[in-house]
């Protein structure tokens, strides 16, 4: 059962130039995902590729001068404003990428609470803590007392808390060290194997295999294929997308070339096919048509080509 959907979402800003003249800038077309419950879905994508506008979508915290259209369903219910509103931070939670987001002026124990703080929620965190490895004397610290570590499990224990089943997490493990990393992903995993569902946003493709169940590549903000760990193997013959076989082959124990050329700019986006420019494989239809998303071999590719 999928828990959340996510079909053909577009997201433009409406942003002054000079004067009082306004142009819409188009920065998200086409994502499509669903994540099913007890799943880890990893998103994983070169910065701008839209992954945090995503999340931000879903939650309803886009700024006001955004303009989104598509289908964003929450348990086979659209997710209206009034709806997000409600769910925000109970069923649905988001771990930020930022430790900033915890208030300084707060012990971590309260803000973890929050707004409740009656027996049973005092209960929870404590069993929250234990869980995550945060010793009792944690919940008395400031933040800035707080390594890197355990201010990113303190904000893991926020979704675990308030039960959400829908954890958002973008981009949960740059600069901690390789243990910590290893011991919050296998956080993660275990919420997913309770349950839960899990929204792993990551640049870090290699973390991701180790704990997501599928991978979808996202690419100046468009979904490129969605695709099962287990396809990520050998040369990457099994993935669908040039893409994603170049991210794989990119990757240092692999063959560890760099993908010429760059991400295009929300202003410079190519009329057709949004890899096209870099694809070694591109034909004259790919720079005329931007495909649709489609089934293929157990997944799913926006690709003319791909079989």
């Amino acid at each position: 059962m999928s828990i959340l959907e996510v079909s053909d979402l577009s997201i433009s800003f409406n942003q002054y130039t000079s004067g009082l003249k306004q142009r819409k800038l188009n920065v998200v077309s086409g994502l499509d995902i669903s994540i099913s419950e007890g799943e880890i879905l990893a998103i994983v994508g070169a910065s701008g590729s839209g992954k945090s506008l995503l999340a931000h979508s879903i939650l309803g915290i886009l700024p006001s001068n955004a303009n989104v259209s598509g289908t964003i369903k929450y348990k086979g219910e659209a997710l209206t404003a009034k709806r997000q509103e409600s769910l925000r931070a109970s069923e649905i939670a988001l771990i930020p990428q930022s430790v900033n987001f915890l208030n300084p002026l707060m012990r971590v124990g309260k803000q973890v609470r929050s707004p409740a703080n009656d027996k049973a929620t005092i209960k929870a965190q404590r069993a929250a803590f234990e869980r995550l490895h945060l010793s009792p004397e944690v919940e008395d610290m400031y933040p800035f007392e707080l390594s890197g570590g355990m201010a990113r499990r303190t904000l893991l224990s926020t979704a675990i808390v308030r039960d959400a089943k829908l954890i958002i997490a973008d981009e949960p493990t740059p600069g901690l060290d390789p243990v910590v990393i290893k011991e919050a992903l296998q956080s993660f995993r275990d919420l997913a194997d309770e349950g839960r569902s899990i929204m792993l946003i990551t640049h870090d493709i290699e973390a991701a295999l180790q704990i997501a169940d599928r991978i979808a590549v996202f690419y100046a903000g468009t979904t490129l294929e969605v695709a099962s760990v287990e396809d990520f193997t050998g040369d990457g013959e099994r993935l669908r997308h040039p893409y994603s076989k170049a991210l794989w082959r990119a990757l240092p124990q692999n063959d560890f070339m760099p993908i010429p050329g760059s991400q295009p700019q929300a202003t410079d986006l190519p009329s057709g096919c949004l890899f096209a420019p870099r694809c070694a494989f591109m034909i004259p239809d790919c720079s005329e048509v931007r495909p649709d998303m489609r089934d293929l071999r157990n997944g799913k590719v926006r690709c003319l080509h791909a079989t």
